[in-house]
């Protein structure tokens, strides 16, 4: 609307500060406060309300359903299936399961935005981060920054099989202005 947080505040005859406190959640504001806060912002009191009781997606993939994908890391004998995402603008969490069954000499180095976690479900790798090295075996876990060159440096124990999840950066904090 192009208001300062004080104008707002004006055409809906509230202090700033309870202003405030009402838009970071720190009061209940009363049914006559929010039909003041309706009235300055020239929207009916209901959008306050709207999409609280909506249904949200979710995804369900059978076992061993999961789509086969073409990933960078794709080869003879390693398959990547993409086990689901929520529909919307951006993909928030990347699931993989991948199956690496023959062994190779040359895998690529990953680096991506975000933060990445593998479980290793079957076999043993020896996974790069950085210029580290550790070793990964059936049941162990691994949470790491992408941003950081990763991936499998040596096959040890075939087939390999693990969880990977990609949790996208939280998108650029826009400048913050005392607007409404």
């Amino acid at each position: 609307m192009g208001l300062t947080m004080e104008q707002f505040a004006d055409a809906a005859g509230l202090s700033t500060g309870m202003l405030s406190k009402v838009e970071h959640g720190q009061t209940s504001p009363s049914f006559s406060t929010l039909i003041a806060l309706a009235d300055a912002a020239e929207v009916p009191f209901t959008a306050f309300f709207r999409g609280l009781d909506e249904e949200r997606d979710a995804v369900v993939v059978p076992a061993g359903q999961g789509m086969e994908i073409i990933h960078e890391g794709a080869g003879p004998g390693r398959v990547y299936r993409d086990l689901g995402s929520l529909r919307g603008p951006t993909r928030e969490i990347e699931s993989l399961y991948v199956t690496i069954t023959e062994p190779d000499e040359v895998f690529p180095l990953f680096q991506h935005g975000g933060v990445e976690f593998i479980y290793i479900l079957e076999g043993c790798v020896e996974y790069g981060y950085g210029t580290k090295r550790y070793l990964l075996q059936t049941g162990d876990s691994m949470q790491f920054r992408g941003e950081v060159t990763h991936g499998p440096t040596a096959l040890i124990d075939l087939p390999l099989r693990f969880l990977s999840l990609k949790v996208a950066p939280p998108p650029d904090p826009s400048p913050t202005n005392s607007t409404a």
